[in-house]
């Protein structure tokens, strides 16, 4: 009777889960649908019902929206600022973690207390001041140059997104390095490597998956932040978020509703491609683990 019960349980819980996972995706989905069927929509269109399908394929909105709303140029902006960032991040963060995690020295423990505390920070409370500092060096070198280099520049936020992010990546990555086995690594010492080589060589491609998971967590990080990027980029180099708020303050005061929803099709589509590319190594990445040697 005991035995039956504990089935019995345990298909009750199987399914509210596969339930609950259900009314989660029903719950993302339908809104994303929505938003890519009312992007092809002609205006008139958004007058009746809310739910009704597009009568045709209306691509004049993503027209309007990538040229007229010049949403290309804040896409271009967007991808040199992310890739950038990406780059700055991973060069400073995959030898720092590797260095905390594998090596013994004096101030480590410190410098790992140190990483851990940063993870709570919130940029969002930090923006004016980072403002101020970088207005006070701009204004530094307007007086020497007669122009500014550390507002509106595209390299300095991409500096800025990495350096923010450094302490949850730096986290991460010193976590799955520490799971790593050490023979690997006694093995490539016997054969006369070098710590730059055994790096680069042996312990990188171990914690691929774990770097999947962290570009893409930082890819998502920097393409939809707003706060920074609106503070930092007062000039024409906005990026797609701040564009697209532009673009829906723009397009709802004229009742133009297509293009709006076309903008945010734009801003969520490199997201989905990437999400779809990489689906499976970010799985295995979330899954696999390796034994402590």
């Amino acid at each position: 009777m005991n035995k039956s019960k504990g089935i019995r349980t345990e298909t009750l819980y199987k399914i509210f889960i596969y339930v609950t996972l259900l009314a989660l995706a029903i719950s993302i989905i339908i809104p994303v649908a929505w938003v890519f069927l009312a992007s092809i929509k002609e205006n008139k269109e958004f007058y009746g019902s809310p739910w009704a399908l597009p009568d045709g394929f209306y691509f004049q909105n993503f027209v309007e929206a990538f040229f007229d709303a010049h949403m290309g140029d804040y896409l271009l902006n967007s991808v040199i600022v992310t890739a950038l960032a990406l780059i700055f991040l991973l060069i400073t963060a995959l030898p720092a973690a590797y260095v905390l995690s594998r090596f013994e020295f004096r101030g480590r423990k410190f410098l790992n207390s140190f990483v851990k505390a940063g993870l709570f920070i919130n940029v969002s409370y930090i923006a004016v001041p980072i403002f101020l500092m970088l207005l006070g060096w701009d204004s530094g070198v307007k007086a020497i140059f007669g122009d500014g280099l550390f507002l509106n520049n595209r390299m300095i936020l991409a500096l800025i997104y990495a350096s923010t992010a450094l302490p949850f990546t730096i986290f991460l990555l010193s976590s799955y390095f520490e799971t790593l086995p050490s023979d690997f690594e006694e093995a490539a010492s016997i054969d006369g490597a070098g710590h730059y080589r055994t790096m680069f060589s042996i312990m990188l491609p171990m914690a691929a998956p774990s770097i999947i998971i962290v570009v893409l967590f930082n890819f998502l990080l920097f393409w939809n932040e707003y706060i920074l990027a609106l503070t930092l980029m007062p000039g024409a180099n906005k990026t797609l978020p701040v564009g697209l708020l532009n673009l829906l303050a723009a397009e709802r005061a004229a009742v133009n509703y297509g293009p709006m929803y076309a903008g945010m099709v734009i801003v969520m589509l490199p997201t989905l491609i990437l999400y779809i590319i990489v689906q499976k190594r970010l799985t295995q990445g979330m899954t696999v683990g390796g034994v402590k040697g």
